[in-house]
């Protein structure tokens, strides 16, 4: 049995750079509706345990990045700055008049931290779900990264492919055991399309819904200084939430110098949210939800 949304999407195409993306509605159209930005190898629509924790009268959309979801896929790969120019375009088109409310979940969220430093007059708000950079990249590890990315550019990369969405779902609850057996059935749904029976997969077999060229080497090394010079610009208000049982490889740096994550933002407020992991909005959305309220609230606004 999957999970039951008390709120029903709707679905629209925007040409954004070049590329068709997808976006997930809830509620009536708004020229200032809260923004979602899903994680690596998540997608807009799985977005919706949050969506139904959030007040009813919130208008708000996920869109699927380039290369996740049902977003169509960049012919010539993946580029970290192309994120932000894709983010600068939708917001733009979504938000053309008004500061924007982002929530955003670990990529999404490295992407729109860096964006509001980059645009540091473009965010009201931002609520963020252990998007919480990488560690510094070591200059001596360029020459194996770069030989591994040409190595690869000549390999066909392989799709993910289970024997049925139910699969994927045990998979899912396996890596995650706090995930609902109903949740995990809806994520697997979102996350996954049909197989395709001309290469002699079984009808029940399902795909991962991104290109699998995301799980390519990045051959740019990770320069978090540049990082942090962007967040120092960023005028809006964040709240960063961590999860208190997060397996994320960056959480260290949280607990390790929370002193330095402080004095790199403006306005920071920083909650742990106990009982959850990572994906913390898929285990306890509720929870999460409750953070994201008290935020805007102390702010002196509503989320609607």
């Amino acid at each position: 049995m999957s999970y039951e949304p008390r709120r029903t999407p709707w679905h629209e195409d925007v040409a954004i750079r070049g590329l068709r993306h997808r976006l997930t509605w809830w509620g009536e159209r708004s020229s200032n509706p809260i923004v979602l930005l899903h994680g690596f190898m998540d997608c807009g629509p799985a977005w919706q345990f949050l969506v139904d924790s959030l007040p009813y009268s919130s208008t708000l959309v996920g869109p699927d990045w380039r290369g996740f979801g049902d977003s169509e896929w960049a012919p010539g790969g993946y580029w970290f700055p192309d994120y932000f120019a894709d983010l600068d375009s939708l917001l733009h088109t979504l938000v053309p008049d008004a500061r924007v409310r982002i929530i955003a979940h670990s990529m999404g969220a490295n992407i729109a931290k860096m964006y509001g430093g980059i645009r540091p007059k473009r965010l009201e708000w931002l609520v963020n779900l252990e998007g919480l950079g990488l560690t510094d990249a070591a200059h001596g590890e360029a020459p194996k990264r770069y030989a591994k990315w040409l190595d690869e550019q000549r390999e066909s990369p392989k799709d993910g492919v289970y024997e049925s969405k139910e699969q994927l779902a045990a998979v899912l609850r396996l890596r995650n055991p706090r995930l609902t057996p109903e949740r995990a059935q809806f994520v697997a749904a979102a996350w996954s399309r049909p197989a395709r029976p001309s290469t002699g997969e079984k009808p029940s077999a399902v795909r991962l819904r991104f290109d699998p060229r995301h799980r390519h080497v990045n051959p740019i090394l990770y320069r978090r200084g540049e990082a942090q010079a962007c967040w120092a610009l960023m005028d809006a208000p964040m709240l960063l939430l961590t999860g208190g049982l997060s397996e994320h490889p960056a959480r260290h740096l949280q607990d390790a110098d929370a002193q330095q994550l402080r004095s790199s933002f403006k306005q920071l407020q920083m909650v742990t949210v106990p009982n959850v992991g990572h994906m913390m909005h898929h285990e306890d959305p509720e929870a999460v939800a409750h953070h994201i309220i008290e935020f805007e609230r102390e702010l002196g606004g509503a989320t609607s």
